[in-house]
């Protein structure tokens, strides 16, 4: 789960994290008053999305008077933003954030991150921080630091200290990466977080550091244990039919291909999804009805993979263990004639109750196009989005 830039600040100030003075703003009217709250002589007025690179894409814009603020807030508020994150059909801006703005002396970049292989907290850190980073990281990788976390004893101090002088933050800097570091560090810990950034982390001003900028992602199966967190969720920076997904249950995650994917089973999903690009299809989603699938559960999978408009054939694959192949079955036939599905539907059955399953598939006098195994399944469903778009 993702947040705005100006939730994340609000969660480094609960942490003793320097941020600039700022407020999000809905309206061009609203962002003046903020800018007037806040006092100075310049303003930076920053698009909310839950994409980076807005700085590229003319999200964040520098304001030298009150009115410049609610200038740029009204050609911001209501525009696509569009990004190298958001793809070419942008993403629509409903809010902004205004902050004070600060004299950027030296720019530096700060995350921390969830390494999987390593099974530790890491801190990734950079002397290079601004908006090409990412060009950075992979033309000078030297010019990144990681450490590892020993969840044993947490962030010390000596290792804070240790990445400072790394990256160029000595003197009366050190005490103040020092305690941001950790600070930061206590902050992913409790708050269930896989990604935070910080980019740039700036010395501004008269050698302050302060995070000019914020991002979090949290673990969407965590959140529940923090209502903080979930309070912070925009249904309007999500994908609809993921939203309406998790509300029946469902596991689901659009893609940009038009095989349509109903399967019970993270494992086998992705093993499904691979199966149709090995067969040179292309994969339209990830949807995981998981164990127990109920009749109406499969006949809602089949109504949110059908919203998107890219789909052309709808390939279910069913392995039942906790499942049963007469639930599944009966659900298929009920959103077939319930929702009038004219795409092309390719089932594959196998496990608990399976015969039935099969007879009830079998005797629906519906269209069906039935697999005996993964393999075969992918391959007709590619075949038939194949004859479709001819």
């Amino acid at each position: 789960m993702n947040i705005h830039e100006y939730q994340a600040k609000e969660l480094f100030r609960s942490y003793g994290i320097a941020v600039p003075a700022g407020r999000m703003a809905d309206t061009e009217a609203m962002a003046g008053d903020v800018a007037e709250e806040i006092g100075g002589k310049s303003w930076v007025v920053k698009a909310q999305i839950h994409a980076g690179g807005r700085g590229k894409g003319g999200g964040v814009k520098l304001a030298e008077s009150v009115e410049e603020v609610r200038h740029h807030a009204d050609q911001i508020i209501g525009s696509h933003l569009i990004t190298a994150q958001t793809g070419a059909q942008g993403k629509l801006v409903q809010r902004v954030l205004v902050e004070a703005a600060h004299e950027i002396k030296k720019e530096f970049y700060l995350g921390l991150i969830i390494d999987r292989t390593r099974q530790r907290i890491t801190i990734i850190a950079s002397a290079s921080g601004g908006m090409d980073i990412e060009d950075i990281a992979n033309s000078h990788p030297d010019k990144v630091i990681r450490e590892a976390v020993d969840p044993a004893i947490g962030l010390p101090e000596f290792q804070c200290r240790k990445i400072a002088a790394r990256i160029g933050l000595t003197g009366e800097l050190m005490p103040q990466a020092v305690k941001l570091m950790r600070a930061l560090y206590r902050c992913f810990r409790d708050k269930g977080a896989l990604m935070t950034e910080i980019n740039p982390l700036a010395i501004v001003d008269d050698n302050k550091l302060m995070a000019l900028d914020a991002k979090i992602s949290f673990d969407s199966n965590a959140v529940h244990r923090y209502p903080e967190i979930t309070s912070y969720r925009d249904f309007d920076e999500e994908d609809p039919k993921e939203v309406e997904a998790t509300g029946h249950g469902l596991n689901y995650i659009a893609l940009d291909g038009n095989v349509g994917c109903i399967v019970n089973g993270a494992g086998l999903a992705m093993a499904t999804m691979d199966a149709i690009s090995l067969h040179g299809g292309s994969p339209a989603n990830f949807l995981d009805v998981g164990g127990g699938a109920s009749p109406e559960k499969i006949a809602n999978a089949f109504r949110i993979v059908l919203k998107d408009p890219n789909v052309k054939t709808i390939l279910l694959n069913i392995f039942a263990g906790i499942n049963r192949c007469d639930w599944v079955a009966t659900g298929v036939v009920q959103a077939m004639q319930d929702q009038k599905i004219k795409e092309p539907v390719i089932i594959r059955l196998s496990g608990t109750n399976v015969e039935l399953g099969q007879k009830i598939i079998d005797n629906s006098g519906l269209p069906f196009i039935v697999a005996k195994d993964l393999d075969e399944a992918a391959r007709k469903s590619v075949e038939a989005v194949r004859r479709v778009t001819a």
